[in-house]
């Protein structure tokens, strides 16, 4: 039973980092597109010193479970290095998702932080959804996502940001269920250019 669990295991991290493994021009461009036209996160495309976008974030688990996405940093509107999001969960979980996220920095110094070699979100860091009828929470409590009615989420843009950082996700498809523990960490990559 254990080895079939960790076959099956083996099997839903490996599909969520293969789905994620490569990410086009256009889905950079089309989950750009997508936040954009968000009037929720109008003010903060406005007003951030900067931005990180993952179009496309695989997470799977049986037990444990992994996510895995790519990125771009952009720091005042202009792309400045390349981002890996890597997670690790215990606890009750079973399923598969994928989801986009974004990741705004207030200012220079939550630029800086994100970017100083790894980084990992704070269990006191929450995200909201931006799809209608969705609520979202990112922390070491994993990602998890539940139906709701109304109007979408807006607590990040009630509330603004926390220790400098709000985070909005988009599901794309799939469906998890879980009660976890875990966080989100990223390894941050200037592009060469930059560092001269």
């Amino acid at each position: 039973m254990i080895n079939q669990t960790k076959s099956r295991l083996s099997l839903l991290i490996c599909i969520s980092f293969l789905t994620v493994s490569w990410v086009s021009a256009d889905e950079y461009n089309g989950t750009m597109d997508l936040f954009e036209s968000s009037p929720a996160l109008k003010p903060y495309f406005d007003n951030s010193f900067g931005y990180a976008v993952f179009p496309r974030v695989g997470k799977g688990g049986v037990f444990f479970g992994a996510s895995h996405g790519k990125g771009k940093v952009y720091r005042l509107g202009k792309v400045v290095g390349s981002v890996e999001l890597n997670e690790f969960t215990l606890g009750l979980q079973f399923g598969g998702q994928s989801f986009s996220e974004i990741i705004f920095f207030q200012d220079e110094r939550a630029f800086d932080e994100f970017t100083n070699g790894a980084f990992e979100i704070d269990a006191s860091i929450s995200a909201a959804a931006v799809t209608l009828g969705l609520q979202a929470q990112l922390g070491t409590g994993g990602t998890s996502a539940s139906t709701g009615k109304g109007a979408s989420s807006t607590k990040q843009a009630d509330n603004g940001y926390s220790k400098g950082f709000a985070i909005f996700v988009h599901p794309r498809g799939g469906l998890m269920f879980e009660m976890s523990v875990g966080g989100q960490g990223f390894v941050y990559r200037p592009i060469e250019s930059d560092l001269e």
